[in-house]
Protein backbone atom coordinates (compact mmCIF):
# COMPACT_ATOMS: atom_id res chain seq x y z
CA UNK A 1 0.00 0.00 0.00
CA UNK A 2 2.87 2.35 0.87
CA UNK A 3 4.34 1.74 -2.52
CA UNK A 4 1.39 2.58 -4.38
CA UNK A 5 0.70 5.97 -2.38
CA UNK A 6 4.16 6.70 -3.35
CA UNK A 7 4.19 5.68 -6.75
CA UNK A 8 1.01 7.78 -7.04
CA UNK A 9 2.64 10.70 -5.73
CA UNK A 10 4.71 10.54 -7.53
CA UNK A 11 3.13 10.20 -10.96
CA UNK A 12 1.04 13.59 -9.86
CA UNK A 13 4.25 15.52 -8.75
CA UNK A 14 5.07 14.92 -12.66
CA UNK A 15 2.01 15.94 -13.73
CA UNK A 16 1.95 19.19 -12.13
CA UNK A 17 5.74 19.97 -13.44
CA UNK A 18 4.60 19.66 -16.66
CA UNK A 19 2.01 22.15 -15.97
CA UNK A 20 4.43 24.67 -14.44
CA UNK A 21 7.37 23.56 -16.80
CA UNK A 22 7.28 26.49 -19.45
CA UNK A 23 9.03 29.44 -17.87
CA UNK A 24 8.34 31.81 -20.51
CA UNK A 25 6.00 32.46 -23.34
CA UNK A 26 6.73 33.00 -27.28
CA UNK A 27 6.62 37.28 -26.25
CA UNK A 28 9.29 36.28 -23.61
CA UNK A 29 7.36 36.75 -20.48
CA UNK A 30 6.52 34.35 -17.54
CA UNK A 31 3.84 32.37 -17.91
CA UNK A 32 0.69 32.74 -15.82
CA UNK A 33 0.77 29.41 -13.74
CA UNK A 34 -2.40 27.48 -13.80
CA UNK A 35 -5.08 28.06 -11.28
CA UNK A 36 -6.09 24.95 -8.93
CA UNK A 37 -9.33 24.78 -11.31
CA UNK A 38 -7.23 24.26 -14.16
CA UNK A 39 -5.14 21.62 -12.50
CA UNK A 40 -8.21 19.77 -11.08
CA UNK A 41 -9.67 19.73 -14.19
CA UNK A 42 -6.52 18.78 -16.20
CA UNK A 43 -6.19 15.54 -14.11
CA UNK A 44 -9.89 14.91 -13.84
CA UNK A 45 -9.82 14.87 -17.80
CA UNK A 46 -6.43 12.43 -18.45
CA UNK A 47 -8.40 10.32 -15.31
CA UNK A 48 -11.13 10.43 -17.44
CA UNK A 49 -9.15 8.92 -20.49
CA UNK A 50 -7.40 6.57 -18.92
CA UNK A 51 -9.95 5.44 -16.69
CA UNK A 52 -13.32 5.90 -18.25
CA UNK A 53 -14.95 7.58 -15.47
CA UNK A 54 -18.10 7.99 -15.55
CA UNK A 55 -19.78 11.77 -14.94
CA UNK A 56 -20.52 10.58 -11.42
CA UNK A 57 -16.81 10.11 -10.95
CA UNK A 58 -15.80 13.35 -12.92
CA UNK A 59 -18.16 14.90 -10.24
CA UNK A 60 -16.53 13.35 -7.55
CA UNK A 61 -12.75 13.55 -8.27
CA UNK A 62 -13.34 17.17 -9.14
CA UNK A 63 -14.56 17.93 -5.01
CA UNK A 64 -11.76 15.56 -4.30
CA UNK A 65 -8.77 17.25 -5.75
CA UNK A 66 -10.24 20.86 -5.29
CA UNK A 67 -10.31 19.95 -2.10
CA UNK A 68 -6.23 18.74 -2.12
CA UNK A 69 -5.67 21.54 -4.40
CA UNK A 70 -6.83 23.88 -1.86
CA UNK A 71 -4.70 22.43 1.06
CA UNK A 72 -1.56 22.60 -1.11
CA UNK A 73 -2.15 26.05 -2.11
CA UNK A 74 -2.02 26.81 1.60
CA UNK A 75 0.89 24.65 2.50
CA UNK A 76 3.16 26.17 -0.76
CA UNK A 77 2.87 29.77 0.97
CA UNK A 78 3.70 28.57 4.48
CA UNK A 79 6.41 26.61 2.50
CA UNK A 80 7.68 29.69 0.53
CA UNK A 81 7.22 31.62 3.97
CA UNK A 82 9.77 29.07 5.66
CA UNK A 83 12.02 28.55 3.17
CA UNK A 84 13.02 32.85 3.39
CA UNK A 85 13.39 32.40 6.97
CA UNK A 86 15.38 29.16 6.45
CA UNK A 87 17.64 31.10 3.84
CA UNK A 88 17.63 34.58 6.41
CA UNK A 89 18.84 31.95 8.92
CA UNK A 90 21.60 30.68 7.30
CA UNK A 91 22.99 33.58 5.74
CA UNK A 92 22.67 35.26 9.46
CA UNK A 93 24.16 32.16 10.98
CA UNK A 94 21.40 31.46 13.07
CA UNK A 95 21.38 27.83 14.51
CA UNK A 96 17.95 28.31 16.08
CA UNK A 97 16.50 30.06 13.60
CA UNK A 98 17.62 27.28 10.97
CA UNK A 99 16.31 24.66 13.79
CA UNK A 100 13.09 26.45 13.89
CA UNK A 101 12.43 26.72 9.92
CA UNK A 102 13.78 22.86 9.32
CA UNK A 103 11.28 21.89 11.85
CA UNK A 104 8.37 24.04 10.32
CA UNK A 105 9.99 22.80 6.67
CA UNK A 106 9.37 19.15 7.76
CA UNK A 107 5.95 19.86 9.31
CA UNK A 108 4.95 21.14 6.07
CA UNK A 109 5.99 18.42 4.18
CA UNK A 110 4.22 15.73 6.13
CA UNK A 111 1.31 18.23 5.41
CA UNK A 112 1.75 17.92 1.87
CA UNK A 113 2.15 14.10 1.56
CA UNK A 114 -1.08 13.68 3.97
CA UNK A 115 -3.22 16.29 1.67
CA UNK A 116 -1.67 14.30 -1.41
CA UNK A 117 -2.01 10.59 -0.04
CA UNK A 118 -5.78 11.54 1.03
CA UNK A 119 -6.78 12.46 -1.86
CA UNK A 120 -5.26 9.74 -3.89
CA UNK A 121 -6.85 7.30 -1.53
CA UNK A 122 -10.45 9.02 -1.42
CA UNK A 123 -9.88 9.12 -5.15
CA UNK A 124 -9.00 5.01 -5.98
CA UNK A 125 -12.39 4.48 -3.42
CA UNK A 126 -14.35 5.97 -5.94
CA UNK A 127 -13.43 3.85 -9.16
CA UNK A 128 -15.20 0.45 -9.69
CA UNK A 129 -12.81 -3.04 -9.16
CA UNK A 130 -12.05 -2.65 -12.94
CA UNK A 131 -10.67 1.35 -12.60
CA UNK A 132 -8.86 0.10 -9.45
CA UNK A 133 -6.58 -2.60 -11.11
CA UNK A 134 -6.13 -0.34 -14.33
CA UNK A 135 -5.49 2.70 -12.13
CA UNK A 136 -2.65 0.43 -10.25
CA UNK A 137 -1.11 -1.13 -13.37
CA UNK A 138 -0.76 2.89 -14.83
CA UNK A 139 0.72 3.95 -11.03
CA UNK A 140 3.21 0.83 -11.88
CA UNK A 141 4.32 2.73 -15.13
CA UNK A 142 4.24 6.22 -13.71
CA UNK A 143 0.91 7.23 -14.98
CA UNK A 144 -0.93 7.61 -12.54
CA UNK A 145 -1.65 10.60 -9.87
CA UNK A 146 0.67 11.36 -6.98
CA UNK A 147 3.05 14.30 -5.51
CA UNK A 148 4.74 14.00 -2.09
CA UNK A 149 8.50 15.58 -1.74
CA UNK A 150 9.07 15.58 -5.51
CA UNK A 151 5.77 17.82 -6.27
CA UNK A 152 4.97 21.68 -6.37
CA UNK A 153 5.53 22.86 -2.86
CA UNK A 154 8.02 20.15 -1.85
CA UNK A 155 11.79 20.04 -2.13
CA UNK A 156 13.15 20.26 -5.54
CA UNK A 157 9.53 21.57 -7.10
CA UNK A 158 8.55 25.20 -8.01
CA UNK A 159 7.81 27.36 -5.43
CA UNK A 160 9.04 25.15 -2.33
CA UNK A 161 13.19 25.40 -3.32
CA UNK A 162 11.85 19.98 -3.27
CA UNK A 163 8.81 18.74 -5.52
CA UNK A 164 4.10 18.19 -6.67
CA UNK A 165 1.10 16.26 -7.51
Amino acid sequence: MKNWIFKTLGIAALSASFLMGQTTTSTGTAPTPPTAAQIVANLVARLTTLLTLTTTEQTEATAIFTTEQTALATIRTSMQTAQTALQTAITANDATGITTAATQIGSLTTQQVEAQATAAAAFYLILTTTQQTQFTQLNQLGLGLGGGPGGPGGPGGPGGGPGGH
